[in-house]
């Protein structure tokens, strides 16, 4: 099999670890690294034994697949780009900043017949790919996603920094229109939004009450779902997923002797060359993947709709 070539535009602190990926996988060759800042992309080559670049222009008919990790201003320019020139692009969260852009890029993918995945690293952690297959109709979600402060999210509010990973994997679960939403939040220590709660109303009665914060002291990020007959906590910062089912046999007025418990530890694991192996096997097989165009403009559309709410509500 000829092996993928890739590169990865955008060489600060995510760039660097997809960078790494590719040069350690298989069925890749990692040709170079992208940055105007000449400097930082040689950093990177000299590390990974690859080429450094300060455009886009000089990668286009060298490699058949790229990472954009740019600062998410740049992501539809430079995604654009890539797809009109026939790249496979797996593209950073948020997707891009407007949802027209998401729908440019989605078109060119289309048209060009290139695969188009978006970065939504929290489809690939254990515990949710293991609760996604025993969730089923959910009624109340509730999320929790909180850090501390990190200077370098902080060009965004933390519904785009943070707060859009469980957005994705919200609408994901639910699988209904959002028909409504209410936001709340503040701006704590930088220029922007850095704790916002957000209350979603899906057109199937399903509720969920997401929350993020980048001014803890401490990491969490846990998630919990109620459906009929079953409640699943999920421990995304660890890796277990915690099950309480009443048993299906049981008739009558629920006792605590009917509910069962159950814990599963699949541990944590290496979201992001998930992701990459994840993509690369798309383009080999020609396939859908797992995070499409379409699912990073619906969260993005999500997110910038509760944004739009936060700043309303602050002024």
């Amino acid at each position: 099999m000829t092996r993928l070539r890739t590169a990865v535009v955008g060489a600060g602190y995510l760039g660097r670890f997809h960078a790494q990926k590719y040069a350690a996988h298989p069925d890749c060759e990692l040709i170079g690294v992208v940055d105007v800042d000449l400097t930082r992309a040689k950093s990177i080559a000299e590390e990974l034994d690859c080429l450094a670049f300060d455009s886009v222009d000089a990668i286009r008919s060298q490699v058949d697949a790229v990472s954009v990790a740019a600062p998410t201003r740049l992501h539809h320019e430079l995604g654009q780009s890539l797809l009109e020139a026939g790249l496979h692009v797996l593209i950073e969260k948020p997707m891009t900043v407007t949802v027209a852009e998401a729908e440019s890029l989605i078109t060119a993918a289309d048209k060009h017949d290139c695969i188009l995945q978006v970065g939504h690293l929290e489809r690939f952690n254990p515990a949710v790919v293991a609760a996604a297959a025993l969730i089923d109709n959910p009624l109340f979600i509730e999320s929790h996603r909180i850090a501390p402060f990190n200077p370098r999210g902080a060009d965004v509010s933390v519904v785009l920094d943070l707060m859009i990973h469980d957005i994705d994997l919200i609408l994901e679960l639910v699988n209904a229109e959002l028909v409504a939403m209410d936001a709340s939040g503040a701006a704590v220590i930088s220029d922007d939004i850095d704790m916002a709660n957000a209350r979603l109303r899906f057109a199937n009665g399903c509720v969920a009450n997401v929350t993020a914060s980048r001014v803890s002291p401490r990491a969490e990020r846990r998630m919990r779902v109620f459906q009929r007959n079953a409640y699943l906590s999920l421990d995304l910062q660890n890796g277990t997923l915690d099950i309480q089912r009443r048993d299906p046999q049981a008739s009558g007025p629920p006792t605590m002797a009917q509910i069962t418990h159950e814990r599963l530890e699949p541990g944590r694991n290496d979201a992001l060359a998930d992701e990459i192996n994840s993509f690369i096997s798309t383009i080999q097989n020609k396939t859908q993947p797992v995070v499409t165009g379409q699912d990073g403009k619906r969260a993005l559309a999500a997110a910038i709709e509760i944004s739009r709410q936060l700043t309303e509500n602050s002024q």
